[in-house]
């Protein structure tokens, strides 16, 4: 398909996304694409390894493609969007597992969806451009795709920040917090993945690899820790409120603006995960929000003042100071029968 170029070159399978003016958006077929070739090269001895790119110098891929998520929840048709989450939470899974080196080179904005893609490989490489983060608490939606696996091993309560906070990691930072693994200059790349393709030898990315400070996210860890430590959302907020600091009072704006359900159950997300070494069931806590989401959640709300209507003025179910736990809870009680199950053709 002309979005998503997947091929073999050498001795890589290839995956380059080709949709650069949509900032490499994520369609549902994209995202079926990329699993059909993670089948067909598990067990190609052809394929040494997988090396995924983009197209475009803005972005990787900046998150999934959710125009027709919109359209179809609106209608009140929210099995499409259910089934378009089990879907890339099986490719997500089968990327983080794939038993053969696994490149991605970032460039530009690598957000949502595009996380699940690129942040789940062996070799994951960033460069001066890269900008990584997990907004999804802005639109009513919880940092997914597997994200929360790699914000709950992420350093202190750096996890917590980035997710409720959305937060963007440029390059030091982004290798910080467990998001990416090499710094290479972005000019070096196309000489890089040539050789990779001619070679198949992934250990050139390390040989490439160059030493790159943490950045401002790194730097504010001590105030982060402190302050992102409680259980609920109330705590943190607690925490925040009784800090005179520019820290305090420039995340509890952040905080301001997005989804405080989203948020409650981000955390909660989080602190699960952190109990547990497997992505599996991260996927499956993320899917017991996203498969409610559209209909008791303020995913369609987010999305419309977000993208549809562009007001940047979502009328969010709930206020920061009167968000119980219990509602937390209802949204990420277990599915029953609609469990993920990561099997294909479900």
């Amino acid at each position: 398909m002309s979005d998503i170029n997947i091929r073999k070159v050498g001795k890589t399978g290839r995956i380059t996304f080709a949709r650069p003016k949509a900032l490499n958006a994520m369609s549902y077929e994209m995202c079926i694409a990329i699993e059909n070739a993670l089948d067909a090269w598990e067990n190609d001895d052809g394929v040494r390894m997988i090396v995924i790119d983009a197209e475009g110098d803005k972005a990787f891929c900046a998150g999934g493609d959710i125009a027709e998520l919109y359209d179809t929840g609106t209608k009140g048709d929210f099995a499409y969007g259910q089934k378009f989450w089990a879907d890339e939470y099986r490719m997500n899974a089968k990327m983080f597992t794939f038993p053969k080196p696994v490149a991605s080179f970032m460039q530009g904005f690598t957000m949502g969806g595009g996380v699940g893609v690129g942040c789940h490989g062996s070799h994951r490489v960033v460069g001066n451009s890269s900008q990584i983060a997990m907004p999804e608490c802005g639109i009513g939606l919880v940092p997914d795709v597997g994200g929360s696996y790699i914000l709950a091993t992420a350093p202190g309560r750096l996890g917590e920040y980035l997710g409720l906070t959305a937060a963007r990691l440029n390059a030091g930072d982004a290798i910080h917090t467990g998001f990416a693994d090499y710094y290479i200059p972005e000019d070096q790349w196309p000489a890089l993945i040539a050789q990779l393709e001619e070679t198949g030898d992934w250990s050139l990315i390390d040989d490439a690899g160059k030493w790159n400070a943490p950045g401002p996210i790194a730097e504010q860890a001590e105030e982060i820790d402190a302050n992102f430590g409680g259980e609920t959302l109330r705590d943190i907020l607690n925490a925040l409120n009784a800090t005179d600091s520019d820290f305090a009072r420039d995340t509890l704006k952040k905080l301001s603006r997005n989804s405080p359900l989203a948020m409650g159950c981000a955390l909660e997300i989080i602190h699960r995960v952190r109990t547990r070494s497997d992505i599996r069931f991260a996927l499956e806590q993320e899917y017991r929000f996203t498969y409610r989401a559209m209909e008791h959640g303020d995913f369609l709300e987010g999305i419309r003042a977000q993208i549809i209507d562009k007001d940047r003025n979502p009328q969010w179910k709930h206020q920061l100071d009167d968000m119980s736990q219990i509602e937390v809870t209802k949204m990420l009680m277990p599915l029953g029968d609609a469990k993920l199950t990561f099997e294909k053709g479900d």
